[in-house]
């Protein structure tokens, strides 16, 4: 195995010489492995270059994906080096190891996992993609949880302390408790290390999801899942449980869905973090499916200039949140960060001579000088409810999590009409939509068109990660086609994440919203009482110049803030 990588590649013809010094450059500058400074430049395909070196090598070339690789053969190897060096430990027999290598000609990483291992290593050949794939499967995302072959690894796991926090008790240190039984200890640690890996990495929900043969904890991070534990099935009951106990919820009770809450004190290396989570149960064919969501203050991102507003959308929202009266809504799918957004309006507007009163189902955040009121459904303190209670309570300032019914509509439109501010959200496409949403709660024209002052529709879109973000030349009728024009298709440059540790070499980091601001102008408004289509009301908008949702993805595509793929996934063409 005298021959470099690059050396095999020439003489495979894979690579020309000008291109292998080509790729050394890259590999120099960029301070990468040669075998990713060849496939960043497009010099040849992953799987080509790890084909011609199985060839030349005489070692296997394997297909990952095609493989299951048992945990205690994962533990072998660290997430750290598995990254480092792009290489997979798939099989152990006795004292050898087999271990999937993007460049098998790299002694200096055998003799590394050698010496790590104790064992002798085997490599077989990998495309650096299939590797990758493999190590975000096995590993998680980035440092993941890796599943602990037995429960008594489990129970010798050094994880970072966790209080549960009671509302009517004092701090509960699950640790240093001395009440659960022995095999108890065990399943405590895992939940609690499942919880500190997901606050780690900024997860905001993590998913506990039994099947018929597997027991798969996934996470959301940056509003994508992503794989980060597959556990044998004895692991299911036990944790489930485990859970349910913390959120107060009834562990007897399997056939229905159940709602829980706790807040947690995680130890991390930063220092002490408190996170609430919600926790929502829910019976499925092979057990209850558990969903926690994390909301972490630190995440909270309430200052509104950093939420992703163009400049003149935000001139329009600070505008109409300092009115002294009417109704502005924000509308968007489950997850496209409206509570953020009402959060962050209140929270500009919080101040000692206002009363600001807000119902929600559930509080998310608790935010101090401003009175919160959960809505309790079973015991009929709904919306209406709760909104027709805060007209007598002398209130500058209501924010309603959700318009979903009639009689809230109704109740805040005469709260808008009789001097109040109110805030709520509507689930709709777009800004336009909204009016004939609540057209379809039979509310009149005229009170929608005298009340609602503006709408707001927004999405979420990952941001690329600001290290390993590079700009790409995209072919002028790919943008025309996306909606720039054509003068500005010859000039913007897309940029686009190749993955590097920061990102969990997924290309991005973050998350920022795309806006659409509609402003209820007069000439709006008399679209309204014509009962105008939706499509009317938009190009109406468009004309006095909103910037719709696809509109604002581009302008984020190029200033460089997001990708192509994102914007086309969270918006339509106008």
């Amino acid at each position: 195995m005298g021959s470099t990588l690059g050396d095999i590649l020439v003489r495979e013809k894979i690579l020309s010489p000008d291109q292998l010094r080509s790729a050394q450059e890259f590999q120099r500058k960029h301070e990468v492995s040669l075998a990713s400074s060849i496939i960043a430049l497009g010099l040849t395909s992953a799987e080509e270059m790890a084909q011609g070196l199985s060839r030349q090598l005489g070692y296997p070339y394997i297909d990952l994906d095609q493989f299951d690789v048992y945990p205690d053969v994962i533990s072998l190897v660290a997430v750290d080096a598995a990254k480092k060096y792009m290489i997979m430990p798939i099989h152990r027999i006795r004292s050898f190891l087999t271990l999937a290598m993007v460049d098998p000609t790299d002694l200096d990483v055998i003799e590394d996992v050698r010496f790590r291992t104790g064992l002798s290593i085997q490599p077989v050949i990998a495309s650096e993609s299939g590797i990758s794939n493999a190590i975000n499967k096995y590993y998680g995302v980035s440092h993941a949880v890796r599943p602990k072959s037995s429960v008594e690894d489990i129970a010798l796991a050094d994880d970072s302390k966790i209080s549960i926090i009671e509302e009517a008790k004092e701090d509960f240190d699950v640790q240093d408790e001395s009440g659960p039984p022995a095999d108890e200890a065990p399943i405590i640690t895992l939940v609690n290390s499942i919880f500190v890996e997901a606050i780690k990495k900024g997860a905001s929900d993590v998913h506990f999801e039994p099947y018929e043969k597997s027991f798969r904890i996934r996470y959301r991070i940056d509003g994508i899942l992503y794989e980060t534990m597959n556990l044998p099935m004895k692991y299911k009951n036990p944790v489930l449980s485990r859970v349910k106990i913390v959120a107060n919820m009834n562990i007897a009770e399997k056939r229905l869905p159940q709602d829980g809450r706790l807040k947690m004190r995680v130890k991390l290396e930063k220092g002490r973090k408190d996170v609430d989570m919600r926790v929502s149960s829910l019976p499925t064919i092979f057990g209850e499916k558990i969903v926690a969501r994390l909301l972490d203050r630190e995440n909270l991102q309430i200052d509104l200039t950093k939420l992703g507003f163009e400049a003149e959308s935000l001139e329009l929202f600070r505008k109409a949140i300092t009115r002294p009266w009417g109704i502005v809504l924000v509308t968007g799918p489950t997850g496209s960060g409206k509570t953020n957004t009402l959060y962050s309006a209140i929270s500009t507007l919080n101040a000692m001579e206002k009363n600001i009163m807000t119902a929600e189902d559930p509080v998310e955040f608790y935010m101090p000088g401003i009175n919160q009121v959960n809505i309790r459904d079973e015991i009929d303190l709904t919306f209406g409810a709760a909104l027709r209670a805060f007209l007598r309570q002398d209130p500058d300032i209501m924010l309603v999590g959700e318009m979903r019914d009639s009689e809230t509509v109704d109740t805040a439109i005469k709260a808008a009409l009789t001097g109040h501010l109110v805030f709520s959200t509507v689930h709709t496409n777009d800004a336009s939509s909204t009016v004939h949403r609540l057209l379809n709660m039979n509310v009149e024209p005229f009170l929608i068109a005298d009340s609602v002052v503006l709408i707001v529709a927004q999405r979420l879109v990952r941001k690329v990660c600001s290290r390993c973000g590079v700009p790409q030349k995209m072919p002028a009728r790919v943008l025309t086609d996306l909606g720039f024009s054509a003068e500005e298709a010859g000039s913007v440059q897309v940029v686009q994440g190749r993955g590097c540790e920061l990102c969990n070499n997924t290309g991005y980091k973050g998350r920022t919203a795309l806006f659409e601001v509609l402003e209820v102008t007069p000439a709006v408004k008399d679209l309204i009482l014509q009962r105008g289509q939706s499509k009317d009301i938009k190009r109406k908008a468009i004309e006095q110049g909103m910037i719709t949702l696809r509109r604002s993805g581009l302008i984020k595509i190029k200033a460089g803030i997001t990708s192509i793929e994102e914007v086309i996934r969270e918006t339509i063409k106008d």
